[in-house]
């Protein structure tokens, strides 16, 4: 978990201990020890945080989950070879049932 101030908060702190959720913090000053979620923070600030306004929290949720939809589903990732998760999943699970279909003609 990250060191910053969203994360510092002793509500939270008490959330966490009272649902008995681990803290696990990385260290000062060393995002690229969680690469991964840093990224998705930025690119979760840059591309909807910080263009919309939220004028109730239902809104805020929204248009949140409108986002997180379209990257999840739509948008593509370089890390999937620049597919989208969708066509992605779609693809690998072509793969698996042509590899169960070899194996099982093998067997044969």
């Amino acid at each position: 978990m990250d060191n910053g101030t969203e994360f510092v908060s002793k509500k939270f702190d008490a959330w966490a201990y009272y649902n008995k959720v681990k803290l696990d913090y990385i260290r000062p000053g060393k995002p690229v020890d969680n690469a991964f979620i840093e990224s998705f923070n930025g690119k979760f600030r840059d591309e909807c945080l910080n263009t919309n306004i939220f004028n109730s929290l239902g809104e805020a949720r929204s248009k949140c989950e409108s986002w997180m939809l379209d990257y999840n589903t739509l948008r593509t990732h370089s890390s999937l070879n620049d597919l989208s998760p969708t066509e992605f999943a779609k693809r690998q699970n072509n793969q698996d049932q042509e590899m169960k279909k070899l194996t099982y003609e093998l067997v044969q």
